[in-house]
């Protein structure tokens, strides 16, 4: 089932009643069952151009990361090519991943970052 779509109603279940002798029907829906919905690793990709400490501050703007979180993940990335900033439902990571794409352009930096299912 795609990820952007409300889960199926279940059916209606009609069970005929006979003590009234009308013939009246009973409509009753069964629980479905639902699953949390799939969630998605932000990823940073390391870069020989982009300043750690502009990956710190964006660490801590978009992912509300404290001085100290931000840096690790950013020597994470530095030093392993990839970091997760973060793990989110599919439209927040998108909106997060555009952040910083959008970011790293206005200064000047060819920062790239991604999302993955989790």
């Amino acid at each position: 089932m795609p990820d952007d779509q409300p889960p199926p109603q279940p059916p209606l279940v009609t069970r005929p009643r006979h003590d009234d002798g009308q013939g009246a029907v009973v409509a009753e829906r069964k629980t479905a069952k639902v699953e949390p919905p799939r969630m998605y690793q932000v990823v940073m990709l390391n870069d020989d151009y982009t300043p750690m400490e502009f990956v710190v501050l964006v660490l801590q703007e978009y992912f509300k990361r404290d001085l100290e979180t931000a840096t690790q993940i950013m020597l994470k990335i530095h030093h392993d090519g990839r970091g997760v900033c973060g793990v989110y439902s599919k439209d927040v990571a998108a909106t997060k991943v555009e952040l910083v794409l959008a970011a790293a352009r206005r200064g000047g930096h060819p920062l790239q970052c991604i999302m993955e299912a989790a």
